[in-house]
């Protein structure tokens, strides 16, 4: 994936570059950041500080300066294995949701490997390998996945995003991007996604333990079909 920009401003201490517009995804929401090259440099960091989105980028070589028109690629494989992994961490929370009724607490990912919290207690019998048997019966079910917009008004009284907690977001972001698999879960969501479930592949439970009264990790990772 490449794209051209012009640079808005160079932090020379911190080897860090903003441009007028990028490719490249700024850690949130739980998802890393992307790596790549830009302007011939490898992109080691990407972080959004207010509205400007921060390239750190490493080598030796001069930054470009103010002004300067300059060309990137994000690091595409890696992109898409957290595709996969962020859409089959959707498919969990709504796997989880309607099989037992609890919501979300927290949760982390890397590519192809991730971790989920859920407000869960007791673990019922037979917890991971139900979980992974219904996930992949899901991923398999190759439901679409759908992005649209939602006015704030809108998004607050949607019943279905009451477990992302849109009152979380803040005041001035006017416009609610949704993430819908389809049939299955729908989330407000800043990430980004494959196109249907089936392009996830499976999933493996690999553990799940106790992480404090009525807090239950799922630890997941991402393989092939």
């Amino acid at each position: 994936m490449t794209f051209a920009a012009d640079v808005a401003a160079v932090d020379t201490d911190g080897r860090r570059i903003a441009l007028d517009r990028t490719a490249c995804y700024p850690t949130g929401g739980g998802q890393p950041h992307d790596t790549g090259v830009l302007a011939e440099l490898p992109v080691v960091d990407v972080r959004k500080e207010g509205e400007i989105v921060w390239h750190s980028v490493g080598g030796v070589d001069p930054l470009p300066a103010v002004g300067d028109h300059v060309h990137g690629s994000v690091d595409w494989d890696r992109r898409h294995r957290l595709m996969r992994t962020h859409t089959a961490l959707h498919v969990l929370c709504g796997v989880i949701w309607h099989e037992w009724r609890v919501p979300v607490t927290g949760g982390n990912m890397e590519p192809l490997a991730a971790r989920m919290d859920f407000e869960l207690d007791p673990t019922p019998d037979g917890f991971g390998a139900r979980v992974e048997e219904l996930v992949n019966a899901e991923l398999a079910a190759d439901r679409a996945i759908e992005v649209s917009f939602l006015p704030r008004s809108d998004a607050v009284l949607d019943d279905d995003l009451i477990r992302t907690k849109v009152s979380l977001i803040p005041e001035s972001v006017s416009e609610i991007r949704v993430v819908d698999i389809v049939g299955l879960d729908k989330q407000a969501d800043g990430g980004t996604h494959v196109r249907s479930t089936a392009e996830v592949g499976r999933i493996r439970v690999v553990k799940t333990e106790s992480k404090g009264k009525g807090n239950k990790r799922i630890r997941l990772e991402v393989v092939d079909g």
